[in-house]
């Protein structure tokens, strides 16, 4: 038989096989970044427990509760609303230093403040202490799949793009992304994972809404808490970085050495030494992303899927998994 040619459209098939394959691979980035996933809820509540703690002991709910009874009776008064974000201060020593950053002296009992963000894209910077500083990131990792399982998202966009300047690209994945969490988009998006993120995390605050305003004190060990679970999600984000990236310099190495390569069985070789059991004919009966579409079961299923299009997220959700799954499956059954 004849050997078929390697063109670009069989070097793509070939390469998505493979980066599914790594994507699904148990490797130590991707248990710790599960692992750590699996710790976010239990890491934001107890956080926030301390949190509330700390402005309940401030605004105790008989202020809230005359706070609200003045502003429902006054028209004029404005001076209580719903807040996720706040800034803490206790009293500490503080270094203080020249230009040179030469220790020049000490000042004692002064503010030592930060900014805790509870919000889905709130700031994980440690150093930040500005209410108005966002990041997407801690969102796009922990709902990964969420977002993946949509079409044009792609949660893994800012460490796809992390050496590149802005582009058209970057920003159509990062806006869909950003719509499909209900970050973006207004009361009209329907989509509710920062809503009710937010709404989760939220408390009634009195002053104006400036928070850097209104610092409230708080002890130095609940303090020294509140910057663990920042650096605990900086972590987490990491985490996700890291096994991304992993992903990123295989495939980059893969197809390099697919664009070298003449012929399709040297493909198909390279893929099976990686793991996958791939045949010639797969790839020539695949469409672009890989998947087997032409033979009779996969073609029947492919029509009927074309009707009662109407889906609920978890559907989505679970026909994101099945489609990977299958990507795999078709690896190692189909001959």
């Amino acid at each position: 038989m004849a050997r078929i040619r390697l063109n670009n459209e069989y070097r793509n098939k070939i390469a998505n096989r493979i980066k599914v394959h790594l994507q699904q691979e148990d490797t130590q980035e991707k248990r710790k970044y599960d692992t750590m996933k699996a710790e976010q809820v239990d890491i934001n509540d107890m956080a926030w427990s301390v949190a509330e703690k700390i402005v309940r002991r401030h605004y105790t709910d008989e202020d809230v509760e005359k706070a609200y009874y003045l502003q429902n009776k006054f028209e004029n008064v404005s001076t209580i609303a719903k807040d996720s974000c706040f800034h803490f201060h206790y009293l500490g020593t503080k270094e203080k230093r020249n230009y040179d950053n030469e220790l020049v002296g000490v000042e004692e009992n002064v503010p030592i403040e930060k900014h805790f963000d509870f919000r889905l894209n709130g700031s994980i910077d440690e150093g930040s202490n500005y209410s108005s500083n966002r990041d997407l990131s801690y969102g796009f990792a922990l709902f990964r799949d969420e977002i993946n399982a949509q079409e044009d998202c792609n949660a893994d966009i800012l460490i796809e793009q992390a050496d590149k300047d802005d582009n058209p690209h970057k920003r159509k994945f990062v806006e869909n992304n950003e719509k499909y969490l209900g970050l973006s988009g207004g009361r009209n998006n329907e989509t509710k994972y920062g809503r009710e993120w937010n709404e989760k995390y939220q408390l009634d605050l009195i002053g104006r809404d400036y928070c850097r305003d209104r610092s409230i004190a708080c002890e130095k060990s609940e303090f020294d808490f509140l910057i663990s679970w920042k650096q605990q999600k900086s972590a987490f984000v990491m985490a996700h970085t890291k096994w991304i990236e992993s992903i990123l310099k295989q495939m980059k190495e893969i197809k390099l050495g697919l664009k070298g390569y003449k012929w399709l069985d040297e493909g198909i070789e390279l893929a099976n030494e990686l793991g996958l059991d791939v045949k010639d004919h797969e790839i020539i009966r695949t469409n672009s992303s890989g998947l087997v579409i032409y033979n009779p079961k996969n073609l029947a299923e492919r029509i009927k899927g074309m009707k009662n299009t109407e889906k609920t997220r978890e559907q989505k959700i679970a026909e994101r998994v099945a489609y990977m799954q299958q990507q795999q499956k078709n690896s190692d059954n189909l001959n």
